[in-house]
């Protein structure tokens, strides 16, 4: 830090109010409009022109001391801990909630160069240092964040410090919308590629019912008459839908109880029927959970080509309209057979898999390409707020 830049406690530049304990805004109190009152979501995303709860004039003035005017800055304060945003002008008046810390900042302190201190990794790792809870983190007492030091130049250095930063955030930003616009474009380019081998198919291909070239096999339910079956630690997980999409194992089966069909193996297909429906996976050992099935092809369809098509948008898009678009679709084995699948001969599918593969492992290395240059961006984005906080800049 530079020799002529001070260090004040964080209580010495702004000032504080926690927002007003739970039991002093419940949803009795609510009204349809009138003064707003402000929430982690608008911390969160830097937004305050929705609120989604209201309270009347009375109230307000009985809560004053919580008014989020123009120019304070807010900060989340439970579990997603941390956001900070500042109160732009004309705002709606109105008040936070118990879920915000409110900061008013004094003359000494640029409110525009404190949000950006307070999104420094030297701030934010202070804060969670300091934090309480397991689960979900809470942040801690006014008290102990009035002690947090700031570094704190002149004012006019603090606006050259501001303009400086805002110019590199702003090329960072456009950076990283171009890098996710190229990985969102190549997720699509194969989507859209395995959509028009399904959607063209050849002349001599046969239409089948999935029922007569496949067969189906629940997976376990786990009740009060099948619980007896899970055991601290075994070869063979319970494979929920959280544990197929995040890798997971976090509950076992005793390998001398349980029904023999439930078991997948690496090279079988497996597939949500409820909840996050028409997931679809390989690669996986274990006891299958009932929210899933698993899919056996008969001799004219090989597992690698049908691994592939119960992934076409054609398909996927059909099951979810047939399931119903509702918070908890579901599909049965009965409708799951009657949807036509196009067959090609033995060979065909060996090509069309090997193309779909090769493109695969094309796109899947560019997706990591433009995640590891948004990944390097945020990096970028740390270190020159580092910079700029020891006076580097």
């Amino acid at each position: 830090m530079k020799t002529n830049w001070q260090t004040k406690k964080l209580g010495e530049v702004c000032d504080f109010v926690r927002g007003p304990f739970g039991g002093s805004l419940t949803k009795s109190i609510f009204k349809k409009d009138g003064y707003a009152v402000y929430e982690q979501q608008h911390a969160i995303y830097n937004q305050f022109d929705n609120s989604r709860y209201f309270i009347d004039e009375k109230k307000f003035k009985e809560m004053e001391r919580f008014e989020l005017k123009s120019g304070d800055l807010i900060m989340s304060c439970s579990g997603t801990m941390g956001k900070i945003a500042i109160a732009p002008k004309n705002i709606k008046k109105g008040i936070i909630n118990q879920a915000l810390l409110k900061l008013t900042p004094s003359k000494q302190i640029s409110n525009e160069f404190l949000k950006l201190w307070m999104q420094s990794k030297g701030f934010q790792d202070s804060l969670k240092k300091i934090s309480k809870g397991v689960a979900i983190k809470n942040v801690a007492s006014v008290k102990i964040l009035k002690q947090i030091k700031i570094p704190l130049p002149s004012l006019s250095e603090q606006h050259r410090i501001v303009k400086i930063l805002d110019e590199v955030f702003e090329k960072i930003e456009k950076a990283k919308e171009n890098a996710g616009k190229n990985l969102q474009n190549t997720k699509e380019l194969f989507e859209s590629y395995l959509q028009s081998v399904f959607a063209n198919p050849g002349k001599d291909w046969e239409e089948k019912s999935l029922g007569d070239v496949c067969d189906l096999y629940q997976g376990i339910a786990i009740n009060a008459k099948t619980k007896h079956a899970l055991v601290k630690k075994s070869n063979l997980p319970l494979l929920r839908i959280k544990d197929l999409k995040n890798n997971t194992e976090e509950q076992y089966i005793d390998p001398n109880n349980y029904p023999k069909n439930a078991l997948v193996n690496e090279s079988d297909i497996i597939y949500t029927r409820t909840g996050s429906l028409g997931l679809v996976f390989r690669g996986r050992k274990g006891i299958l959970h009932n929210n899933s099935f698993k899919i056996v092809p008969k001799s004219v369809l090989t597992k690698d080509y049908l691994f592939i098509w119960l992934q076409n948008p054609i398909f996927k898009s059909k099951i979810l309209d047939l399931a119903g678009r509702v918070a908890q679709p579901d599909i049965t084995h009965a409708i799951f057979k009657i949807q036509k699948i196009d067959i090609p001969s033995i060979p065909e599918q060996k090509s069309i898999v090997a193309k779909l593969d090769a493109l695969s492992a094309e796109t899947k290395k560019l997706e990591a390409i433009y995640k590891q240059k948004i990944a390097d961006l945020e990096e970028l984005k740390k270190s020159v707020l580092k910079k700029a906080f020891n006076g580097e800049l």
